[in-house]
Parts: structure tokens; sequence; C-alpha cells
């Protein structure tokens, strides 16, 4: 499988992918390019205060976090199904003036990392960066994705997937988001106004490991059923009302602080200054993580344009039935897309695809109509002319 890293980086309605193919063995610190982005003169840093789909899945028994995946499970990954993965993307402007989404995805992490690297097979890496108050942040992040996310960290390496790996992953995945917001601040190209959401999506044989900060969503299609693998980290929910209330923040018309329309984001330090003191916003990620079976298609990650207008089960069926039809995760990401702006989206939308097989069962072409055949009688006196009529013609 060839490694591939996709960028995408609009300020228009057109799509731009950029493939980024490192040499292996080589100190890989950004992808794309190293110029800095201009900023427009303003951006809306508030989202407008559309309503929310409250049509969310609360089933969550499988999304699991390490210490409760046992050993045995995870031995037993090794032994049984292993995901064949490919993906697709698709990314829209939307309604916006400006793009501030951007997305990473690798289908081949061992390939794309290098010989230096060791990782479980197959390997892959996702993310969905969902910016706000200007693209500096959510650019920022995808361009040193690689540096934060594996060479700062001292990512764990191993051939095997373990619970001590599964753990360690999970550590290393917690300080390089907190390592990430610390850059931002740090950095004097990015506005300190400007922030961005961030869910990333790891693949280890047979493991999955979702960890998210924001408001972008994770959804696993496990026999045509939505699990969510992420929790949106909005204000109006209890459990992040409850923890930024705890920190001296409040909620104003379902914002927090009455400016930011989510809990959990990576920059924005003109809210969390002065650095190291408690803040109602934190860049600390949630993790959910899942072992794959043979029952589990495919993964949906997108940004909240998409989750504002459709619920996680409507995207799954329709994901599931463009895949059934054409096999075609690229074509199902921009089917979601297009569906979200029919539904009168607000925001940018960006959709990732990951399949792990291919479905079975695919819709099949309708069938020509078949020509019916009619009988009919014939009276003896017509069966003796008839026969008269075909010996006459035999016998000239």
């Amino acid at each position: 499988m060839v490694a591939e890293a996709e960028i995408v980086c609009q300020q228009n309605m057109g799509v731009s992918d950029v493939k980024f193919f490192p040499n292996k063995g080589s100190n890989i610190h950004e992808i794309g390019d190293a110029d800095a982005i201009i900023s427009p003169p303003s951006f809306d840093r508030v989202r407008p205060s559309e309503p929310v789909s409250a049509e969310l899945l609360t089933s969550q028994d499988d999304a699991k976090t390490a210490d409760a995946i046992s050993d045995a499970a995870l031995e037993s990954a090794v032994l049984q199904f292993v995901p064949c993965i490919r993906s697709g993307s698709f990314a829209d402007i939307g309604p916006r003036r400006y793009m501030e989404d951007e997305h990473v995805r690798i289908d081949d992490l061992s390939s794309h990392l290098g010989s230096l690297y060791n990782f479980p097979n197959p390997s892959a890496f996702y993310g969905v960066f969902d910016g706000h108050g200007g693209p500096e942040a959510a650019a920022y992040i995808r361009k040193n994705v690689i540096k934060f996310f594996f060479e700062d960290v001292s990512f764990p390496q191993t051939s095997e997937v373990d619970k001590v790996f599964l753990q360690e992953v999970e550590n290393s995945l917690r300080k390089a988001f907190l390592l990430a917001d610390s850059a931002l601040a740090d950095d004097c190209s990015v506005n300190t106004s400007s922030g961005t959401t961030a869910l990333t999506a790891f693949i280890f044989g047979r493991l999955l490991m979702v960890a998210n900060a924001g408001d972008c969503r994770a959804v696993l299609s496990r026999k045509g059923e939505a699990i969510d693998m992420s929790e949106d980290h909005r204000p109006i929910y209890p459990s992040e009302r409850r923890r930024v209330e705890d920190l001296g923040g409040y909620i104003e018309d379902g914002y927090l602080n009455g400016v930011l329309s989510v809990t959990r984001a990576l920059g924005d330090w003109d809210m969390k200054l002065p650095k190291g003191a408690p803040s109602p916003l934190i860049a600390e990620p949630e993790f959910r993580q899942m072992v794959l079976t043979e029952d589990d298609e495919f993964l949906i990650i997108g940004c909240d344009g998409i989750w504002d207008v459709m619920s996680s089960q409507h995207a799954v069926s329709l994901v599931r039935k463009g895949l059934r039809r054409h096999d075609d995760p690229e074509r199902c990401a921009r089917d979601l897309v297009m569906e979200a702006l029919r539904l009168n989206t607000f925001d940018n939308l960006t959709v990732i695809i990951v399949c792990f097989s291919s479905l079975d069962h695919r819709e099949s072409e309708p069938s020509p109509p078949q020509r019916k055949l009619r009988c009919c009688s014939l009276s003896a006196e017509a069966l003796c002319s008839l026969r008269s009529l075909l010996e006459g013609g035999a016998s000239n």
C-alpha cells in the first residue's frame, strides 16, 4: 500500500489535495508548505447560534477506555479479523467566507514514517482540525502534526498490541495535544484569538483509538448501526458545563464565557492566559477505544458542519448505501458533504471515511424487464392449413 498523507487547504469552493511522500528514515517535522498563511482581515469567532441536532446516539457500550479493554481481547485481535484499510475525504468551504478546516489522512503509517518506526500492521492515522478565529491555528497544527504527535512525544513502538502499549499510546496522545496547544501560544505567527478543535484516529492492527478535543465527531458503523467514538465538547452538555463552572467559567446563551461554542480546543490563548493558570477552556483530549471485528465496516470523521444538520445514524446510513453501490469512500465523503449543504449547514465541511473492508451484498443493477411469451391454441382446421402451407413451402 502506498503511504499517503493528504492535506487540504482551501480558500474557495474548490478542493486542493497535496500529496506528501517523505523519504524513509528522514527527520520529518512539517507537512505542507512552510510559507506563512496570511490571515484575512477579520473572521467570525463565535459560530451562529443555530440549533444543534439533538438526535445523538447514546449507546456506547462497545466504546471503551484503555483500562476496560482486556489483554485477552487484545491478544485475540492478532488471531482474528485484520482490517484492510483504505480511505477517502472531501472538504468544502460551505456558506462561510473563509475555509478554516484542515485534515490529515495517512493510510499506511509505518511506510509514511519510515523504517525508524515500528508499529503493528496495519497502522493508520487520521485527523480533522476545525479552526475558528482565523485559519492560523488549524493550519499550524496540520503542518506540524508529525512533529507534535510522533517526534516530540517519543511515540511508543511495538509490533504487538497489548494493554501496556494501549496505555502508552494514550499517554503520548494526551501529551501531544498539550504540547501542540502550548506551541500555539509560543508561535508569533498564530494570533492569540485563533484556535482549533482536534480529533485524531489511530488504527493499530484491530485497535481503533480516537482522541478528541472539541466538537468534531468520529462515528463507527457496525453492521449499519452508528456507534459514536467521541463526545462533542459543547457548553450545553452537563458534564462540560459542570467542569467549566468549577474552573470559574460561565455559560451564556450556550457559549463558553459568552464567546466560544466549544469547551475544549487548541489555541485560543486570549481565553487561557496567563499560561499555566487553570482555565475553563482546555486542550485535554478524551479517549475512546474499540477492538474492531468483522462487523465493523467503516469510520466517519467529520467536523461539526456535518453534525449540526444530521445525526450519526443518518450519516452512517448514507455512507453505507453509497459503499454498497460503488465501494468508493471518496465519493461517499463527497455525498455526505453535499447532503449537509442540502440540509443548509452554516459551516465549513470536512469528512474522512475510513473503510475496514469491502461491503458484501452490493446493490445490484436492476435487470432488464423480461419479455413474456404468450401461448395460444389453434383449432384442428387451422393446424391443417398451417401444415399444408409449410409442406408446400418445403417442396418448392
